[in-house]
C-alpha cells in the first residue's frame, strides 16, 4: 500500500488500493461498492444511491460503515441491529461508523426516508455476505462441510452431537488479509425468522442522551479554538455593496476574512467575537421584495425559469375536462399552507480544522458527501483534501443540506491558523436558513350523484410533487405541479411537499363526502385502490370507534371527529383526531390515534417514537407554525415570537404500527407526519361546520 493511497479518503481510491487493513487490522472485509455516476474508478453494478462494507477483525469486533447519517432518528441502532442479526451477534459487537467521508463509502445523502431501504439493506447484504464467507471459512478450520456449520453468539458451531469446541470468528479470520465484494446472489436472513432485528432493544447511546454527556458538533472544543462568526445580508435578497473591515481588523485577537460575498470573524470567544461582528461597517443594495399579505398572487404570477404552465405532470388518465363538464356533482376549491421553519433543537453548527493541507469539518450535515465537494469547490482544492465528519446531531428535518457555513469556517481557520467554530444563534436559525416551502393547491373535483368520483385535476403551485398522487381510483385524473419564484429562500422539509398536498387531497375527499351525504370513512373505502392503506385505516378506525356507514357526527357538544389517511415513501399512514370546540371559540385537539406500516420493522421502539414526535411537530404545522414576513425580512426570528408544540398542545396519542414481515422495510421519519392536519381540519368541521383550507388552522388558537 503506498503512502499517497493510504492518504485517500475511503470513496476516492481504487478498490484494490483500499487501506483497510492499515486502518483497522488484519482480518476479513467484505464491501459492496456504490455506483457513483460522477466516479470513473467506483465498480459498476452497485446500488446508486451509496454502498457499505464490514469488518471482521481478529479480536472479533465487526465494524460497519455506511455514509447515511445520524441526526436524531435512531437509525444507527436499527442499522446495528441488522448486521447483528445476519452475523448471530449481540448488538454491542458491532460498532457501525456513519457520515464520515474518510472510511465511509459515498452515500447520496440522508433524506427522503431513505436509511432503512437504502443503508438497512446495503448493510444487510454486507453482512450476509460476511456470514457466508464465515461459514466456509468455519467448514475449514473445523474439517466439516459447510451444511454442517452454523453459527451462534460470534462462534461457529458444527451442527447436531460433535467433540468439536466451537471456533470464535476472530480465531477463523486471525492473520487474513481477505477482501470480497458482495455477490449479486447474496441474500440476507427473511424478515420472517428474525431473531435479533425487530425486537425491542435500547437506542445505542441513550444513556448519554438523557444524562446530557452525549458530544454535538456544537459541544466540540478543539485546542486553540477560535470562534466564528459571518455577516448575513439583513434581508433575503439584499447584496452586499462595500464593507469597511477596519474597525474589526484593529481587535486584538481578531481574525477578518472577506472572500467573494463571504465576511466572516474569528476570536477567542464568542462575546469578541460578536463585538467584532457589529464593528463591519456595510452597506448593501436591497430590491423590493413581496410580503406576506400578497404571496399568494406573486407565486401565482411568477413561476420558475422555464416553468410558464403546469408542464409538470405527474399523472394523467381519461379526460379530465370533459368528465369535470358533465359531473352532476362538481367542487373547486384552492388550500394554501404557509412558509414553516425546521427549528432543530441543535441549530446548524461546524469546526474546522486543517493539519498541514487537509482540512476536516465536523458538521451536522445530512449529505457529507455533498458537502465534501461544495467546500472543495468553494476553496478550490481537491475532494480528497477534506473530510467531513458528522457527529451525532441535534436534529436536521431536512434542514442541514447546506455547507456554507462550512466553507466559512474552513476559511476563518487557514486565515487564523486555528480550528474556528460558527454555530448559529437562534435567530440566524430562522432568518438564515432555508424554509419548508409554502404552497397554493387547487383542486377541481366531479362526481355522479351517488358519489363515485370520476374527475380529479390536481395543481400544486410552488411545494413540490411529493403525495401529489392519491391513492384513490378515479378514472379521469390530472395531477401537476408549477414551480414558482419564492421570494423567501426555501428547500427540503421533513416530508417535503407530502404535507401539504396530502392536506389538500384529504381535505377536498372530506368535502366531497359532505357534499354527497357519505360518511368520510366509507367514502374513503369504497374508492381506495391500495389494500395495504386500506388495512391501515381500518385499524385506525377500529380504535377509534368509528364503525364504516354510520354517522361520524360526534353526539357531545362541541366535540367533532375527522379522518385522513396518506402514502409516501413507501409507507402507509392512516390518522385519527378528536378535537373540542369551547365556547370562548378556542380549539382543542383532544385526541390523536395514528395508524402506520412501513413494511418489516426493525427496531419497534424508535419506530413508535418517529411516529409519535412527526404527530407532535406536524401539530405545530398544522395549528400554529407560520414564517411572517415583510419586504424580504422575517417578522418573528425567535421562539418567543414563533410557536411550536408545547406540553399543554399535545394530546393523547395512540400509535398502532403494523408489521408486515413479508415486505421490505421503509423509512419512517416522514410519512407519519402528513395525515394530521387534514384529520384535524376535518374534525374541526365536524364540531364548528366551519371548514378551514389554510395551514395554520387557528395561528391564534381560537376559530374567527
Amino acid at each position: 500500500m503506498t503512502a499517497p493511497s493510504a492518504r485517500l479518503p475511503f470513496d476516492l481510491q481504487p478498490p484494490t488500493e483500499r487501506p483497510f487493513f492499515d486502518r483497522y487490522g488484519s482480518g476479513l472485509v467484505v464491501v459492496l461498492p456504490p455506483r457513483r455516476p460522477d466516479h470513473d474508478g467506483s465498480p459498476r453494478g452497485g446500488p446508486p444511491h451509496g454502498g457499505a462494507w464490514l469488518h471482521l477483525g481478529a479480536d472479533g469486533k465487526v465494524r460497519a460503515f455506511t455514509g447515511k447519517v445520524e441526526v436524531g432518528q435512531g437509525t444507527r441502532t436499527a442499522l446495528s441491529q441488522l448486521v447483528a442479526e445476519e452475523l448471530s451477534l449481540p448488538i454491542s459487537a458491532v460498532d457501525l461508523t456513519m457520515g464520515d467521508t474518510d472510511v465511509s463509502p459515498w452515500d447520496m445523502g440522508t433524506f427522503g426516508s431513505r436509511s432503512m431501504p437504502d443503508a438497512g439493506e446495503h448493510l444487510r447484504a454486507t453482512a450476509a455476505a460476511t456470514r457466508g464467507i464465515l461459514l466456509e471459512l468455519a467448514a475449514r478450520y473445523l474439517g466439516v462441510a459447510p451444511t454442517e456449520v452454523e453459527l451462534s453468539d460470534g462462534a461457529a458451531r458444527v451442527r447436531g452431537p460433535s467433540n468439536t469446541s466451537p471456533v470464535e470468528y476472530g480465531d477463523l479470520v486471525k492473520g487474513l488479509l481477505r477482501v470480497e465484494t458482495v455477490a449479486p446472489t447474496t441474500r440476507p436472513i427473511p424478515p420472517t425468522e428474525w431473531r435479533r432485528a425487530g425486537q425491542l432493544v435500547p437506542n445505542l447511546g441513550g444513556r448519554e442522551i438523557v444524562t446530557g454527556t452525549r458530544t454535538y458538533t456544537s459541544d466540540l472544543r478543539l485546542p486553540g479554538m477560535l470562534h466564528g462568526k459571518v455577516l448575513f445580508p439583513p434581508s433575503h435578497g439584499a447584496q452586499l455593496q462595500r464593507v469597511d473591515l477596519s474597525r474589526a481588523q484593529s481587535m486584538a485577537g481578531v481574525t477578518v476574512v472577506r472572500e467573494g460575498e463571504f465576511v466572516g470573524v474569528a476570536a477567542p470567544d464568542l462575546l469578541t467575537a460578536s463585538r467584532a461582528l457589529k464593528a463591519l461597517r456595510a452597506e448593501w443594495v436591497t430590491t423590493p421584495q413581496p410580503s406576506e399579505k400578497e404571496i399568494v398572487e406573486f407565486l401565482r404570477a411568477h413561476p420558475a425559469a422555464g416553468q410558464d404552465s403546469w408542464d409538470v405532470i405527474h399523472e394523467e388518465s381519461g379526460d379530465v375536462d370533459a368528465a369535470l363538464a358533465s359531473a352532476p356533482v362538481s367542487r373547486h376549491e384552492t388550500y394554501t399552507t404557509a412558509y414553516i421553519a425546521h427549528v432543530p433543537m441543535e441549530t446548524h453548527a461546524v469546526v474546522a480544522s486543517w493539519e498541514g493541507d487537509h482540512l476536516t469539518v465536523w458538521m451536522g450535515s445530512q449529505t457529507p458527501f455533498r458537502a465534501r465537494e461544495a467546500v472543495a469547490n468553494a476553496l478550490k482544492i481537491p475532494p480528497s483534501r477534506v473530510r467531513i465528519v458528522v457527529p451525532p446531531t441535534g436534529s436536521a428535518f431536512g434542514g442541514k443540506h447546506a455547507s456554507d457555513l462550512a466553507a466559512g469556517a474552513a476559511r476563518l481557520a487557514l486565515a487564523s491558523g486555528h480550528p474556528v467554530r460558527i454555530v448559529f444563534t437562534r435567530e440566524e436559525e430562522f432568518a438564515q436558513a432555508y424554509f419548508r416551502p409554502m404552497a397554493v393547491i387547487d383542486i377541481r373535483s366531479g362526481a355522479t350523484k351517488d358519489g363515485a368520483l370520476t374527475a380529479w385535476r390536481f395543481e400544486d403551485l410552488n411545494a413540490g410533487s411529493a403525495a401529489a398522487r392519491g391513492p384513490y381510483r378515479i378514472p379521469n385524473q390530472k395531477v401537476g405541479n408549477q414551480p414558482s419564484r419564492s421570494p423567501l429562500a426555501q428547500a427540503s422539509y421533513r416530508g417535503l411537499a407530502a404535507t401539504a398536498n396530502n392536506f389538500a387531497r384529504e381535505s377536498h375527499i372530506d368535502e366531497m363526502a359532505v357534499r354527497v351525504g357519505a360518511d368520510p370513512l366509507e367514502y374513503r373505502l369504497r374508492h381506495l385502490a391500495d389494500d395495504r392503506l386500506a388495512a391501515v385505516l381500518r385499524a385506525v378506525a377500529e380504535r377509534a370507534g368509528w364503525v364504516a356507514g354510520t354517522a361520524s357526527h360526534d353526539p357531545r357538544p362541541g366535540r367533532g371527529r375527522g379522518l385522513a389517511i396518506g402514502l409516501e415513501k413507501g409507507g402507509r399512514v392512516a390518522t385519527y383526531a378528536e378535537v373540542q370546540f369551547h365556547e370562548d371559540r378556542r380549539i382543542e385537539v383532544v385526541r390523536i390515534v395514528t395508524g402506520f406500516e412501513c413494511g418489516a420493522i426493525v427496531h419497534p421502539a424508535n419506530l413508535r417514537n418517529q411516529v409519535e414526535g412527526g404527530t407532535i411537530m406536524a401539530l405545530g404545522g398544522a395549528l400554529f407554525e407560520a414564517i411572517h414576513f415583510e419586504n424580504g425580512r422575517i417578522l418573528n426570528p425567535r421562539l418567543s415570537e414563533y410557536p411550536v408544540p408545547r406540553f399543554h398542545d399535545v394530546p393523547p396519542i395512540e400509535v398502532l404500527l403494523l408489521d408486515r414481515r413479508d415486505l421490505p422495510s421503509q423509512g419512517g421519519g416522514e410519512t407519519p407526519l402528513i395525515a394530521v392536519a387534514p384529520a384535524i381540519a376535518n374534525a374541526i368541521f365536524d364540531a364548528t361546520g366551519q371548514r378551514l383550507r389554510s395551514l395554520p388552522l387557528i395561528p391564534d388558537g381560537t376559530l374567527s
